[in-house]
């Protein structure tokens, strides 16, 4: 069977999306000029290479387009067009063509929506923007995670060309500009030089009033005691809240790409103060922030220096040998990695184990597998082998790509447009918070899991001479995940828990990766969905027949946990073991800010 000739329009068509992504890729290369060149010794907040960008632009060309479906993009942008010139023009005419997407606050202000030049150039900016999407959307000959990327970067282009962004363009910053005699752009230029000043020559955009927060004093507050250290780790004990407490302590480990205080913003919604005061011993794992002499640390090494060493020591600290542990996150992951490790070498110690958004089967991950390729990696780890590990301000940037519009664009236009000092929130002083990771640790955390899934099959990954067998596990867990989850998608979690050999209960809860955990109870937020009985085979089946709960998932978690946790004794107090207590909480680990500090200093997170 031989291919069907394209016709001349066919042709034509190619030729013109050849034409416009010509146009696309110099207009990206000359944003990466501007981000790279304007000032010297500053380099991209994008962390995905520009010969990268070029490949997929290359590969895009050598592709085809769907004809009719370029078609109706072109006619349905001609129509709306002049419907919106039309609008305009008329008197009395309705010039509303196009509305932004929900959730879109970009164009909040009511001055965008007073039919005048600038309701004309935000719906004519969203013509455009849906166009490049439709345009994209036409695109036929890619696979499933190039075409991802694809509409990935599209939207980073577009989003990055929103009038909001400039200052001639922005109602909001030209008024504030005739009412300020423009002192607004100079305050706006000063803020700008500071945050190159704090980024070494790169742009980090500050995100929150850091000189508002101090761990352990407004954040991070619930008493505790670093009773364990080694290279990697600070474990925490905190103190005391009831005067029995469960026999099984609790053990918490978060991820490391960010820190723990996460679960301990502030007393009204700390999920560490909540656990200690429904009567858990807790001890949280507070991870270090590596340097250079740690490059060769690798996934083994979190392992048995992380939770296997809290493990033993949890043990001297309180005499019980059996106890139950929560991971978030990654956290979660190495949490399945300890399972099965023990499982293996015939430790029981864990009795129940508790998954936050966590990924074991990586099959669909979500947002962030438009940065996970061979090219991409390939470039990461000669950066990472350079220096040794991956540093914070990458991996930020990484991730606050993923919601550029929230997460960087919001930030540039109060800060440098409008000349506004960014107000104090505790959750974007620990988003700004960033911490490095050994080059040999996410080398390996990358490409086993990410980009070969490889960790959901027996043997898959050899931790300490055991072959990791996450279908082996017999532990009853409770694994909760967030159906707005853009990090680890709620889906792709479950057909993780799916793989457990034991009893487990999915629990589904309401919001995103952040918030929809630190959802405290009695806050009445987002909600939670749980079903009866072992896993379906889909998660669409298992929503199908779930059922809707209102408020926090976290009286649903005390409720199975307590069935795990052993029978009420004397409450444990910090040092009271065999071991001494070293400093209070938050320890010293956690203290280090890399933005307060030169890159590539010593340990002390």
């Amino acid at each position: 069977m031989t291919d069907k000739p394209s016709t001349s329009k066919d042709a034509d068509l190619n030729a013109l999306t050849r034409q416009w992504m010509d146009m696309w890729s110099q207009g990206a290369q000359a944003m990466a000029n501007l981000w790279m060149g304007a000032i010297p010794g500053m380099s991209a907040p994008f962390s995905t290479p520009m010969e990268h960008w070029q490949k997929m632009v290359h590969d895009i060309a050598d592709a085809s387009v769907n004809a009719q479906s370029l078609t109706d993009a072109q006619t349905k942008m001609w129509q709306d067009s002049m419907k919106l010139w039309a609008g305009m023009l008329a008197k009395n005419g309705d010039g509303s063509v196009i509305e932004p997407e929900r959730g879109d606050r970009r164009f909040r202000s009511e001055r965008w929506n007073d039919g005048s030049v600038f309701d004309f150039l935000k719906q004519s900016y969203l013509l455009a923007a849906r166009y490049i999407e439709d345009v994209v959307g036409s695109v036929e000959g890619l696979d499933e995670k190039r075409a991802k990327q694809l509409a990935f970067y599209a939207r980073q282009y577009a989003d990055a060309m929103s009038p909001t962004n400039f200052a001639l363009t922005n109602p909001d910053v030209l008024n504030e500009t005739v009412d300020s005699n423009g002192q607004n752009l100079m305050r706006g230029f000063n803020n700008m030089i500071e945050d190159l000043k704090k980024g070494e020559g790169k742009l980090r955009i500050t995100m929150t009033d850091t000189d508002a927060f101090e761990l352990g004093k407004n954040v991070a507050t619930t008493p505790g005691q670093v009773v364990f250290q080694n290279e990697l780790m600070q474990l925490i004990q905190y103190e005391p809240t009831t005067e029995t407490v469960f026999k099984r302590p609790l053990l918490v480990i978060p991820p490391w790409i960010n820190k723990y205080y996460i679960l301990d913003l502030r007393p009204e919604n700390s999920l560490i103060r909540w656990l200690v005061s429904k009567g858990h011993t807790v001890f949280v794992v507070s991870w270090v922030n590596p340097d250079a002499s740690l490059a060769d640390k690798g996934f083994e090494d979190y392992l048995l220096q992380g939770p296997v060493a809290a493990m033993d020591a949890i043990e001297q600290a309180t005499g019980e040998s059996s106890m139950n542990v929560i991971g978030y996150c990654l956290g979660g992951t190495l949490l399945a990695a300890l399972l099965s490790y023990n499982k293996s070498i015939g430790d029981d110690r864990v009795k129940s184990a508790t998954f936050f958004t966590s990924m074991i089967d990586f099959a669909e991950p979500g947002d962030l597998g438009v940065y996970i390729d061979e090219m991409q990696l390939e470039s990461l780890e000669k950066k990472m082998d350079e220096q040794g590990y991956l540093e914070g301000s990458d991996m930020a940037n990484a991730f606050n790509m993923l919601r550029s519009n929230d997460l960087i664009w919001s930030f540039v236009i109060n800060n440098y447009l409008l000349g506004k000092d960014p107000a104090a929130f505790d959750l974007l002083y620990w988003n700004s918070d960033s911490t490095r990771m050994p080059a040999r640790m996410h080398r390996e955390y990358l490409r086993t899991m990410y980009l070969e899934n490889r960790f959901k099959e027996p043997g898959g990954m050899v931790l300490n001479d055991v072959p990791i067998d996450v279908r082996s596990i017999e532990t009853p867990s409770y694994f909760l995940s967030t159906v707005e989850d853009h990090i680890a998608p709620w889906k792709a979690t479950y057909m993780g828990a799916k793989l457990f050999k034991g009893s487990v209960k999915f629990v589904l809860g309401g919001s995103g990766h952040i918030a929809g955990v630190v959802n405290p109870e009695g806050s009445q937020k987002y909600g939670y969905w749980t079903k009866t009985g072992k896993l379906v085979d889909s998660a669409d089946a298992w929503i199908e027949s779930a059922t809707r709960n209102d408020g926090s998932w976290w009286p649903d978690w005390q409720r199975w946990v307590k069935r795990h946790a052993g029978a009420q004794v004397p409450a444990r107090t910090p040092g009271d073991g065999a071991l001494e207590i070293i400093e209070p909480a938050p320890g010293s680990y956690v203290k280090l800010r890399l933005d307060k500090q030169k890159t590539g200093s010593c340990l002390g997170l």
